[in-house]
């Protein structure tokens, strides 16, 4: 899969996302050319931020399917970075590392190969039961619940739940003939994000119930419904171009990926204030660590590839 190999609709979509990105920028200077005297820092951080992610993930989508999964591959690495460094963790963990982070490779090495029967056993079965005997062997009890708890959960949402982007990218062309794996992939990511600002803006406008407050205050009852329509509204737009999916099916869709998106948002909230940080990382400026970027994602991957795959593959 390349550039000369991409469907058109792919193509299409993705000079649509640029157009957006291109309207984002010059509202801001639309805007700071209004009011010289408020504060848009975070904002133009924000888009700036914008502009790299999706630079990079398209350059990854364009050049071959293989580039593809070694840069979701990478995305996996630095989020469980980022969580191992977060979370606590004892002196005798440290030997662990190696065969957590070893498991990237290996489940997008099933990725790259199309096995799904073992992409989709690898990690909540061998490595659930590997890494701890390799824990038992060092011999420290003291914590090891806890310890090996946090690590299977962070190795789940960060790389398993994260690989299922990447395994719609490997899936039969003949299943979505209209746009490929490709396709499916920018649907995914593209309502996932579209979702989060949306929530965040319709919590801005009409927000007056807390649904978490305890966990993230800012969370409304009224952004969440908010946010849930419109990504099922536009899913049921775009879907026709992008995926095999149905009217209903892509309402379906919608609906999933937004509700997901934002349980997977408020549990690595719920994580961040347990460890008592506002964002994981400041690898993006304006949006936090790679956690705060792919937290939502860690949800609505599985959610979404478990849905088209049963319906259609």
């Amino acid at each position: 899969m390349s550039w000369l190999m991409l469907k058109p609709n792919v193509v299409w979509a993705l000079a649509g996302v640029f157009a957006i990105l291109i309207a984002a920028s010059l509202l801001v200077v639309v805007l700071k050319a209004r009011a010289p005297q408020k504060d848009f820092s975070e904002l133009v951080q924000r888009i700036k931020s914008w502009w790299i992610m999706i630079t990079v993930f398209t350059v990854a989508i364009v050049l071959s399917r293989n580039v593809s999964i070694v840069f979701f591959a990478l995305i996996s690495f630095l989020a469980l970075k980022e969580y191992l460094s977060l979370i606590p963790t004892r002196r005798a963990d440290r030997r662990i590392m190696f065969w957590a982070y070893l498991t990237i490779p290996i489940q997008y090495y099933w990725v790259g190969i199309e096995w799904y029967g073992m992409f989709i056993i690898f990690i909540p079965v061998y490595a659930f039961l590997y890494l701890p005997t390799r824990m038992v062997l060092i011999g420290v009890t003291d914590r090891f619940l806890a310890a090996a708890g946090s690590l299977h959960w962070g190795l789940m949402m960060t790389v398993f739940c994260l690989s299922h982007v990447a395994f719609l990218l490997v899936l039969p062309t003949a299943g979505n003939p209209v746009a490929g794996g490709a396709g499916l992939v920018l649907f995914l990511v593209f309502l996932t994000q579209f979702n989060d600002v949306a929530q965040y803006t319709w919590g801005k406008l009409f927000g007056r119930t807390p649904i978490v407050p305890s966990v993230s205050p800012k969370k409304t009852w009224e952004g969440f419904a908010g946010g849930v329509l419109t990504t099922t509204l536009l899913a049921t737009v775009l879907a026709k171009y992008l995926t095999p999916l149905n009217l209903p099916e892509a309402a379906l869709a919608g609906a999933l990926i937004g509700a997901g998106g934002f349980i997977g948002d408020v549990i690595i909230s719920a994580i961040k204030r347990d460890i008592g940080v506002k964002d994981s990382g400041s690898l993006l400026p304006g949006h936090g660590g790679i956690l705060d970027r792919v937290d939502s994602l860690t949800y609505t991957a599985p959610l979404f590839f478990h849905y088209v795959f049963y319906l259609h593959f």
